[in-house]
């Protein structure tokens, strides 16, 4: 027995030389090492900036100052006399609008440009083909400046506007018909909620009917119509929410309507026309993973083409199309950031320029700036992931 006690504590390494002990203390040395890192760099960050600003270097008390500046485009109210808590709630909110909007026009534009991809109509393919070769090899900060120099600074003057039926083009913009509040506009908003639940609650009841059944209804036009219809009831009961305000030209400008900025419109159509031809290849590869047989098995059935793309095709492919559609969606918000180059007041140009430098305090504007880039591809991230999971295939 002594022997064999004696064979077995040989046959230990010392703890120098024993894997499992080398393994974890590498890790501790790597995570001291990036730790005092960090600690020497926020040190010396710290004393550089309490010789700047005194005693408290980190404050975002500035946030209750007077602005003093003008920004040409908000949504919430806005004077030289607001502090620069509202100048960076504006700067975000029209971030927000053009990641937004981006997101549905590119996605839109980019699976029809990726279905328009598999064609077997020679022009269809050769369109698609040459739309998505030439818009992902141009530098996105190149394309937005062309547009904006090139298309939306170059329209006509106002009296020469372009006109497609109440929409003008001119260098001052694109006027559009837009409406204006009424007083029954709040209560007609509350229908619109209580339409967008409604029309929640059909598509989760469709779906679950098709899981029983084996067939699937069409789930997004119902949803859809019943959002309709409850908002045209509620326009007809209620005493007309909205009044429409049509562009006129007046002068040297127009009156009425909604005039989107040259800026606004460069930004928007530049990164959704970029994102929209990632999105197209995503979309064809998806497609064209799904085997052949399914396409088979569905002719066989007797669906059409459209039907075949919509039942069977695109709900597989859509389990491989998410995850890089999610990487798309994260890169045109932070793509967003551009818009300076174009002159449109986002997030980074009213926080990272203007604020920046009239207050000094880089740090602290620049943390602001990241959370809230940071919070919106996170959000973005949890909103696809969520959908990936609901639509991923269950084994049994």
């Amino acid at each position: 027995m002594q022997k064999e006690l004696s064979l077995s504590g040989q046959g230990r390494p010392p703890f120098w030389r024993d894997e499992r002990i080398l393994s974890v203390l590498s890790q501790v040395i790597v995570v001291a090492v990036v730790a005092g890192l960090f600690y020497f760099l926020y040190s010396n960050l710290m004393a550089a900036l309490t010789v700047r600003f005194g005693s408290n270097p980190i404050s975002f008390a500035f946030l209750e100052q007077t602005a003093g500046f003008d920004i040409k485009e908000f949504l919430i109210p806005y004077s030289r006399e607001s502090t620069y808590a509202t100048a960076f709630m504006v700067g975000l909110l029209n971030t927000l609008v053009v990641a937004g909007l981006g997101i549905v026009f590119a996605t839109l534009l980019g699976v029809a440009i990726g279905v328009m991809r598999l064609s077997a109509n020679f022009l269809v393919n050769t369109i698609a083909s040459l739309y998505i070769n030439i818009f992902r090899n141009i530098p996105l900060l190149l394309l937005l400046i062309f547009w904006s120099q090139a298309v939306f600074l170059k329209l006509p003057r106002v009296q020469e506007a372009l006109m497609f039926g109440p929409v003008f083009f001119s260098q001052r913009g694109v006027a559009v018909p837009w409406g204006i509040p009424t007083d029954s506009w709040p209560r007609y908003s509350y229908t619109l909620w209580g339409g967008l639940c409604l029309a929640i609650i059909v598509g989760i009841v469709l779906v679950q009917i098709g899981k029983r059944t084996g067939r699937m209804p069409l789930v997004s036009l119902w949803t859809v119509l019943t959002f309709v219809i409850v908002a045209i009831v509620g326009w007809i009961v209620l005493p007309q929410p909205l009044t429409f305000s049509f562009p006129e030209l007046s002068g040297f400008n127009t009156r009425g309507g909604q005039v989107l900025s040259p800026e606004f419109m460069a930004i928007l159509s530049g990164l959704a026309i970029y994102t929209a031809a990632f999105i197209a290849e995503i979309v064809r590869s998806g497609i064209q993973a799904v085997s052949k047989g399914q396409r088979e098995a569905a002719s066989a059935l007797g669906l059409t083409g459209f039907q075949t793309l919509r039942l069977v095709i695109f709900p597989q492919a859509l389990r491989i199309i998410i995850p890089p559609l999610t990487s798309q969606y994260l890169n045109l918000t932070k793509n967003s950031s551009l818009a300076i180059a174009v002159g449109y007041p986002d997030l980074f140009a009213v926080a990272g320029n203007t604020i920046r430098n009239q207050t000094g305090r880089e740090i602290e504007v620049f943390i602001m700036i990241m959370g809230v880039y940071l919070a919106l591809s996170l959000a973005t991230s949890l909103i696809m992931n969520f959908y990936n999971r609901r639509i991923k295939l269950i084994e049994r």
